[in-house]
């Protein structure tokens, strides 16, 4: 069995240096709608164990994976806490599991296949590496910088975990590289969905009706501004990786203007991408 480092822990993130005078209210809001998402990566975790059910290997590192999101979940929400003392974390969250669910006894991948599902996750982990590192940059609250450092890294770990898985099912399943973008393209999609429109929702504005549309745009407009061209940039070489295109080719520049105007336009404000 491979023996893994030590895990950072709750305890190693400095709580007593918190300054409340330095937390931007429009971060908080996201930051609280990212604590439901990543403590939902238990429920992930039994969805992804019941696809590979003949895999053990990947199901421990699954379990594994889950546990360190749900530990996300947890340090977000203490500090969200921290900012502002009247946030519920658990009531929330209980209203935000009850209305994203997932197959967790799906014997099959929602994909269309085990490549397929792990090319979904590798886009996943490059979105909140990029995510964690943008909000970790553009922050000057010391005790946030100091948890979306170690989750950023973290995302960045899970991409690799996952890629390795991937390659290994790519060559069992023989996923060309067409379907693999096709897989991509459509999980990029599902930043509009439910998921996170809800999380944005329940974390933030519990007791007027859910509207999906406005909550995608409250979420956008905020989560997306705080990404910079070289967020974009080094999110797309990822991507290609794990769909099988050149990283450092023409069409991954284009790729990188296409994001950055993508983010322009969802966010309300300028982002370049370098030429």
């Amino acid at each position: 069995m491979t023996d893994h480092p030590k895990h950072w822990t709750l305890d190693d993130i400095p709580w007593d240096n918190f300054d409340a005078s330095k937390v931007d209210p429009e971060m908080l809001r996201i930051v609280k709608g990212a604590a439901l998402v990543e403590h939902n990566g238990g429920i992930y975790a039994e969805y992804l164990s019941s696809v590979f059910h003949d895999d053990p290997e990947f199901q421990q590192a699954a379990k594994r994976w889950g546990s360190e999101e749900v530990q996300h979940g947890k340090a977000l929400a203490r500090w969200a806490k921290l900012a502002d003392p009247e946030f519920d974390f658990d009531k929330r969250f209980a209203d935000f599991s009850a209305k994203i669910v997932l197959p967790t006894s799906a014997d099959q991948s929602v994909r269309g296949s085990r490549c397929g599902e792990l090319v979904a996750r590798c886009m996943v982990e490059v979105g909140t590496s990029s995510y964690y590192t943008a909000l970790r940059e553009a922050t000057d609250e010391p005790v946030l910088r100091e948890i979306c450092r170690n989750i950023a890294q973290d995302e960045i770990r899970h991409y690799k975990l996952f890629y390795t898985h991937m390659a290994r099912y790519r060559e069992v399943e023989k996923l060309g590289v067409i379907r693999r973008i096709l897989v991509g393209i459509s999980r990029i999609s599902e930043s509009e969905d439910d998921e996170l429109a809800y999380a944005y929702y329940a974390a933030n504005t519990m007791g007027e009706p859910y509207n999906r549309k406005k909550c995608v745009r409250a979420y956008t407009s905020r989560a997306f501004g705080f990404y910079r061209p070289h967020h974009v940039e080094r999110g797309i070489i990822l991507i290609f990786k794990a769909v099988g295109l050149k990283p450092h080719a023409r069409l991954a520049s284009w790729a990188a203007k296409l994001a950055c105007w993508f983010l322009n336009l969802k966010s309300g404000q300028r982002i370049s991408a370098a030429h």
